[in-house]
């Protein structure tokens, strides 16, 4: 029996479009390793098209009323609630996620943040207008940038969407979006929806390749790149948009220490982690999968974490058992699958450390112990299910532990203890800090990281202000 291969497009201009030169990627099930779709190999002339769109509805986009923005959105947000089994199908499609989770875990979250930024399109703030010169009055004027090129990942592609179109579009920006080659099918459909609601041109989603992405970070029209992925990609974004001074929005990998002191209260503790490091198999920048634990309770964490691991389970999109899908890609699957293969002779691994099954991109839930700061476990992103686990013997330590990589993302303390929870809060050279949890994120606060997690900020008033430019304005008021 022959799975049927669907042709998704582009939107571009209101309209489904192939690319240009007839080009088209192969999109891969994760977890049947069978091609279940094509999707737009997006060259040069289709970039030139998108982008056209986009500054054509900008003018009229950008001089539509807060309000009207969020009346948009809002019916946006509605719809996508409306058609969520749609969207779930497709997300799973995708990514070979649990149905169940994406529906509960996924769905609602997208949802409020739409709405979220519907309102906060007319909540813009400014310092108030004054006479700071004798006869002159100073306002501030916070206005959209222009076109945003957006760039998505495989690891969220309909959540990360919303995290990317909902501040440009409620600030009156317009936007051409790009998701990543492995998960177009949820996007697409998404701009299916959306193209009900906002004007032509105003929301534009073009498929395709690195190749595709670079193209929109070079053209010369947007004002800004957004990307969320790796950090040679946002080095590579970072560099290609500093030839003419674009701005540069980029969220990029983590690193997240777990810092469990010896007052913890384990088996929270150890539930708590393993939810966070082996949810959405460990592929989250903010990933609870770097655990440093006090020395004196060392050996019994890592016991229950093992077993917590043992007993956590991979597999179908459709069993209402599983905690997560498949790795997103092959290269993905050989990617985690090499760390494991290096680990160095005194790591010991504690519970998987193996593919699962012979079909799809399934890997076990996996703890390594025994590990050294300088370990290229520790030091880079596995982004998979593997959580790693060092000792620390003081606060001092820990702290350095935990600040000693190249990624500042993410970070949590455990600990019963409130000033220490405090200081280590204040010590943690991260952009988010947990105490006592780990992942839990909402629409009104901030997210992003420091250092090579890049910089911009996602979700909250902040995110919506960086899809913003500041004018002075000045008048004489003298007759």
């Amino acid at each position: 029996m022959t799975t049927e291969v669907r042709r998704l497009r582009n939107y571009i201009n209101g309209e489904f479009r192939d690319a240009a030169d007839g080009r088209t990627i192969d999109v891969v099930s994760p977890v049947t390793e069978e091609v279940y779709a094509t999707s737009p190999l997006s060259g040069q002339a289709d970039v030139d098209a998108a982008m056209e769109a986009a500054a054509a509805a900008f003018p009229a986009w950008r001089d539509t009323t807060p309000a009207e923005r969020q009346k948009a959105l809002l019916k946006i947000a509605d719809a996508f609630e409306e058609r969520a089994e749609d969207l779930v199908a497709a997300e799973s499609e995708n990514t070979g996620k649990p149905l169940g989770l994406t529906r509960s875990e996924e769905v609602p979250p997208m949802v409020d943040q739409i709405r979220f930024f519907a309102g906060a399109a007319r909540l813009l703030e400014g310092r108030s207008a004054g006479e700071y010169m004798e006869g002159l009055t100073s306002i501030v004027r916070r206005e959209p940038v222009g076109v945003c090129a957006q760039v998505a990942p495989w690891n969220y592609p309909m959540m990360m969407a919303v995290w990317k179109f909902a501040p440009a579009l409620a600030a009156g920006n317009t936007v051409v979006l790009k998701p990543s080659d492995t998960t177009p099918a949820s996007t697409v459909l998404m701009a299916e929806i959306m193209g009900q609601f906002l004007p032509k041109g105003v929301f534009n989603v073009l498929c395709g390749d690195r190749d595709t992405g670079r193209a929109m970070v070079e053209h010369p029209t947007p004002a800004m790149a957004s990307i969320t992925g790796s950090v040679r990609a946002g080095i590579q974004v970072a560099e290609s948009a500093a030839k003419d001074v674009k701005r540069v929005h980029l969220e990029l990998g983590g690193k997240a220490p777990v810092v469990v002191f010896e007052d913890a209260d384990i088996a929270r503790t150890v539930a708590g982690v393993s939810e966070a490091g082996f949810f959405n198999a460990g592929q989250d920048c903010t990933a609870a999968t770097r655990v440093l634990v006090h020395e004196s309770i060392h050996d019994e964490f890592v016991t229950a974490l093992a077993k917590a691991a043992a007993d956590t389970k991979t597999g179908q999109p459709d069993d209402e058992d599983v905690a997560y899908g498949p790795l997103n890609n092959a290269n993905q699957l050989k990617q985690v699958s090499g760390f494991i293969e290096r680990l160095p002779a005194h790591a010991k691994v504690e519970a998987g450390g193996h593919r699962v099954g012979d079909k799809g991109y399934f890997y076990a839930p996996t703890v390594v112990s025994g590990l050294k700061q300088d370990d290229e476990i520790i030091q880079n992103e596995v982004f998979g299910p593997v959580i790693t686990v060092q000792s620390f013997t003081d606060e001092q330590q820990a702290v350095q532990y935990a600040n000693g990589v190249e990624y500042a993302l993410a970070s949590s303390v455990w600990t019963q203890n409130h000033s220490r929870a405090m200081r280590m809060s204040k010590s943690l050279d991260f952009g988010c800090v947990w105490i006592n949890t780990h992942i839990p994120l909402v629409a009104e606060m901030p997210h992003g990281g420091f250092k090579k997690s890049g910089y911009g900020k996602d979700l909250s008033a902040y995110g919506f202000e960086d899809y913003t430019r500041i004018k002075h304005v000045m008048t004489s008021i003298e007759d």
